[in-house]
């Protein structure tokens, strides 16, 4: 069974679902996810409390369990986008060719406007070949945001 709780928070409202103990989903707004219940879970309470210390500028990286349900080309595209580190960005071509499929920006793109876990797998630290921001799911003023609790100046 999923369960799903919405926070207020610095950037605006997002909710955050877990099934079986492990981060499904975060996303903006309140978004609703069908079958899920709302309730407030353990490992979603300890997600929020990681959250606040990352928007406060006090964590760097997230520990959680998170389960991703998506295609291989989109989990190997995930992957990458975790081992951005903090503060630094990479453009979709960087994605493309870590992944050992250079042609593929516009797919890398697709897959990271996919991403169930926004902020815990960092999709915002993704900008385009010449550093400016370009697409969020929560929109460039969100990743705007977070680009700038890490100390990362946009050129939008």
């Amino acid at each position: 069974m999923k369960n799903i709780f919405y926070y207020e928070t610095e950037i605006g409202k997002i909710g955050i679902g877990e099934e079986n103990g492990a981060i499904t989903d975060l996303f903006f707004g309140e978004e609703e996810i069908p079958g899920a219940s709302i309730k407030e879970t353990g490992i979603i309470k300890e997600a929020a409390i990681q959250l606040n210390e990352y928007f406060k500028g006090k964590r760097k990286e997230f520990d959680l369990p998170v389960f991703t349900n998506g295609t291989i080309f989109q989990k190997l595209v995930w992957e990458a986008l975790k081992t951005i580190p903090y503060g630094e960005t990479r453009s979709y071509k960087d994605i493309a060719v870590q992944i050992g499929k250079a042609k593929a920006c516009r797919a890398v793109g697709m897959a990271n406007n996919r991403n169930p876990v926004a902020i815990i797998i960092p999709c915002h630290r993704v900008v385009g070949a010449k550093g400016h921001l370009v697409g969020y799911g929560g929109g460039l003023d969100i990743k705007k945001k977070l680009l700038e609790i890490e100390g990362i100046k946009t050129k939008n």
